[in-house]
């Protein structure tokens, strides 16, 4: 895939969440169902429970999710956890270092150190990056 082509797929991501009813997990594993044999329906299903980050704000990114959610798929399970590791670090990177969904929007402290739109194009280009894509 060539980086116009990866642009694509998280500018896909970003027009999802602004414009299509999808919250940040659903838009990630929208942009990147190609990588995977499932039905682009289910993916959003599945990614329903993911809004504003696992536990409402309390955990994980669901942009995060939805880029572990297909790594796994893509790689049949074998080597997931790496893989969700390896993303997540790159997503960390790009992202101000945070991964949880609070800090990146800086509830606590007033600081936003990645705004969803960001976070979900992040998400799509960790994903790429871990997973040989770029």
């Amino acid at each position: 895939m060539t980086d116009p082509e990866i642009s694509m797929l998280a500018e896909k991501a970003v027009y999802l969440k602004q414009e299509g009813g999808y919250n940040c997990c659903q838009a990630v594993t929208a942009a990147l169902a190609g990588e995977t044999d499932v039905d682009p329906e289910i993916l959003r299903q599945a990614a329903a429970g993911f809004a504003v980050g696992m536990g409402n704000l309390e955990a994980t990114c669901g942009s995060l999710i939805g880029a572990g959610i297909i790594a796994g798929l893509k790689s049949g399970g074998k080597g997931s956890v790496r893989y969700s590791k390896q993303i997540s670090e790159a997503f960390k990177e790009k992202c101000g270092g945070a991964t949880i969904c609070r800090e990146l929007k800086g509830v606590d402290t007033g600081k936003v150190l990645c705004p969803c739109d960001m976070c979900v194009r992040n998400a799509v280009l960790a994903y790429c990056e871990v997973m040989g894509r770029s």
